[in-house]
């Protein structure tokens, strides 16, 4: 039976994604075209991934010149500056507002994001969404980590969480710590073709999927105990 929901957030909670690949956009618009091309690919190949790793890797892959302490962290304020707010406004995904508010007494929901610790707090602070989850995870803790502390701080089995994200690195850290796995689809059908797990288009009909692996894992239980 599940009883933790995992939450990525841009994407799953909010369409957001579209804002964060515009903020690189906006970051590396000066850079020779083709360069420009190669970061925005790579940046929306790998939308699960902390900034801070891909400001790391564009620099060393794309740019080939040294990152240092200072144009770091002017990345990252410039980056904040373009995207706060307007992730603070930006819509739902569409039945994600309602899930929250119905079910929340139910399971305990809890946030593992890509997006800086500090700064995805202020968000779900903005939007008053903070109240829903029972702890928040951002950058930079590990996806793969942060499920792994709640599976032991909830005192559950992994079959017992369920992890709901968009991009290759969710489902990779739901894969290592054996917890199941929703993939949130849109424009991004081509990374989750070949893999084999529930996909739905928005979270109007999440507590359906819920139900039915509820009703598995029971079958599941039935038939260890006849065998």
């Amino acid at each position: 039976m599940i009883r933790v929901i995992i939450f990525d957030f841009d994407g799953v909670i909010v369409e957001s994604v579209d804002i964060k690949t515009k903020a690189f956009t906006r970051l590396f618009e000066k850079e020779n075209k083709s360069i420009t091309e190669k970061i925005i690919n790579y940046h929306i190949n790998n939308t699960g991934i902390s900034r801070y790793e891909k400001f790391g890797y564009i620099y060393k892959e794309f740019l080939k010149r040294p990152l240092s302490d200072i144009e770091f962290q002017k990345l990252c304020n410039n980056f904040a500056n373009l995207v706060i707010d307007a992730v603070v406004n930006a819509p739902y995904v569409e039945g994600a507002r309602e899930f929250l508010e119905d079910y929340g007494s139910l399971y305990s929901f809890f946030i593992a994001s890509a997006t800086p610790q500090g700064e995805i707090e202020e968000i779900a602070y903005k939007r008053n969404i903070d109240r829903f989850f029972k702890r928040i995870y951002g950058a930079p803790n590990k996806k793969t980590d942060v499920i792994r502390e709640i599976i032991i701080s909830e005192n559950i089995k992994p079959s017992e969480s369920l992890y709901i994200g968009d991009a290759i690195s969710d489902y990779m850290a739901a894969r290592d710590n054996a917890i199941n796995f929703v993939a949130r689809i849109n424009n991004n059908e081509s990374i989750f073709t070949d893999i084999n797990c529930p996909k739905i288009a928005n979270l109007k009909n999440l507590e359906k999927i819920i139900d039915f692996m509820n009703k598995k894992d029971r079958e599941i239980e039935t038939l260890t105990k006849l065998a």
